[in-house]
């Protein structure tokens, strides 16, 4: 194998810091999602609307986060790949770490996500249920303003 040189060297390094640091980004935006569909299942079971609400609205905002730092993460990836082939550093160990964390994060964001799922899918339909049995107090009965009048038919005129 031949000899880098500095300049090689410090692109590599450069390459490995950036990639970590994203990669330490995007564990950090998958936390934050963990936490969102965590409080979202609380919204959820305590029926509250307007929490659910500003809950889904934050997950997606995150969600956009994590999926522009995605675009930026994959191709980075591939440049370490090649730029580090066989590397045993330090830096590539703590890579190593990173991604691994951010696969287990992963999963819980899944199975989290299932939950809240079930859970909606639960709500929504005991709502069906609450309209279906709804009884309208008023159905059948016609409105006094509804209700024909009596007007006369025949006019008698008297000369």
């Amino acid at each position: 194998m031949a000899e880098l040189t500095q300049q090689e060297i410090d692109e590599r390094v450069a390459l490995l810091k950036k990639f970590r640091n994203l990669l330490e980004q995007q564990r950090n935006k998958f936390r934050e999602y963990l936490s969102v569909l965590e409080k979202q299942e609380n919204s959820i079971t305590s029926q509250n609307a307007e929490k659910l609400l500003a809950h889904t609205e934050l997950e997606q905002q995150v969600v956009k986060n994590i999926a522009n730092l995605q675009k930026v993460i994959i191709p980075m990836s591939k440049m370490y790949k090649a730029a580090v082939p066989l590397a045993h550093t330090d830096e590539d160990a703590s890579i190593k770490q990173i991604q691994s964390e951010l696969n287990t994060l992963q999963d819980k964001v899944l199975k989290q996500n299932q939950i809240n799922r079930d859970l909606l899918r639960v709500h929504i339909e005991s709502i069906r249920t609450q309209i279906q049995n709804f009884k309208n107090p008023y159905k059948n009965n016609r409105s006094v303003y509804a209700q024909p009048q009596h007007v006369a038919s025949l006019v008698e005129v008297e000369a």
